[in-house]
């Protein structure tokens, strides 16, 4: 690979599949992302507010499920190494470098607050769906899950409806 360029798109499919398949043989469990962030969220609760923590049923619950220690989730350790590699990635690639990707009729602060906007309704959605896209969808229709299926149908039919809407936006 070239200096900038990005990776063919079907041989990253092949090594997320390969990457999916390890996982489940390994832990047991599909790729996910949103139960790392739940993770952190306990943690930082009962470090900030350790009665409110142990007196919430919702805190409590997620405690005693980690043995105290929600920080040693595997899914922590996950979202870790996804972030490392993903620097490493840009800094192999030579893409390494702080830009606000958007189209030439919408503003940078434009792009960011909808980014923002877009991931908080993420979370609030992974955490009302019980999993994020990549549990959800990724590892469902892994395991032929009818629920995981749907899931990503609703995710592309989602995205070409609102694709219409904001389409000029980035033309």
């Amino acid at each position: 690979m070239k200096q900038g360029e990005y990776m063919n798109p079907y041989l990253a499919g092949l090594l997320l599949g390969l990457l999916l398949l390890a996982t489940i043989y390994i832990t047991g469990r599909g790729l996910g992302a949103s139960g790392a962030i739940k993770s952190v969220t306990v943690a930082g609760v009962a470090a900030a507010a350790p009665q409110h923590a142990r007196s919430a049923e919702f805190y409590r619950d997620y405690l005693r499920e980690h043995e105290g220690a929600p920080l040693k989730n595997w899914l922590v350790f996950e979202i870790t190494g996804v972030l490392i590699g993903a620097f490493l990635s840009g800094l192999v690639a030579g893409r390494l470098k702080m830009v606000t990707e958007k189209g030439p009729r919408v503003t940078s602060r434009a792009r960011l607050v909808a980014a923002f906007i877009g991931g908080v309704l993420w979370g609030i959605g992974s955490q009302l769906g019980r999993g994020c896209t990549s549990g959800a969808a990724l590892s469902g229709m892994a395991v032929m899950a009818t629920g995981g299926i749907l899931t990503m149908l609703a995710i592309f039919a989602g995205a070409y409806a609102f694709a219409y809407f904001f389409r000029k936006l980035w033309i």
